[in-house]
């Protein structure tokens, strides 16, 4: 029966699991991603998301009640510092969790875990734009081919008619 399960148990006792969730915090407030199973990625999407909110107030208190979960001085400051300044204005959502398949050895769902505006590749904000570098432009794929390559035909008789014209 499950009655009252109201997250994963992870197949291990309640001190062996706040072990596991703070380290797998402290990984991910220090690299930014880590790579974990799918169960205990989606544990520590529920276990950091508080902290994050939490780290968007800056007090005493609220760093103590942090610092209670963590037990790490210098996750605390980057969580503090860095973290919570990119994630100031966002409502919540502050993980990503990618699925990448199974496990050769076990058959274990394996997944990447990372902070969602950490990630440039994602979030759309070019590195090379905000130094006043030249962005690249989109190009656009799809089936209107045809009617592009006939128009330009058109487009090039009219310039060599012109041309002749003068």
């Amino acid at each position: 029966m499950r009655h009252g399960k109201k997250f994963n148990h992870l197949g291990r006792t309640a001190s062996h699991r706040k072990a596991l969730l703070s380290n797998l915090s402290i990984a991910l407030i220090t690299h930014k991603r880590i790579k974990t199973t799918l169960a205990k990625a989606k544990a520590l999407r529920k276990y950091f998301e508080p902290l994050v909110t939490k780290a968007k107030s800056d007090s005493t208190h609220s760093r103590r009640v942090v610092f209670s979960y963590l037990q790490n001085k210098e996750a605390i400051k980057e969580l503090f510092g860095t973290v919570a300044s990119k994630v100031g204005d966002r409502p919540g959502g502050y993980v990503r969790v990618i699925k990448l398949g199974f496990r050769r050895s076990d058959g274990a769902e394996m997944a990447i875990i990372e902070l969602v505006d950490f990630n440039e590749t994602y979030s759309g904000k070019s590195t090379t734009s905000s130094e006043g570098g030249t962005e690249k432009s989109r190009t656009r794929r799809g089936r209107r081919k045809k009617s592009k390559e006939t128009t330009s035909e058109e487009g090039t008789q009219d310039t060599t008619e012109a041309s002749s014209e003068e």
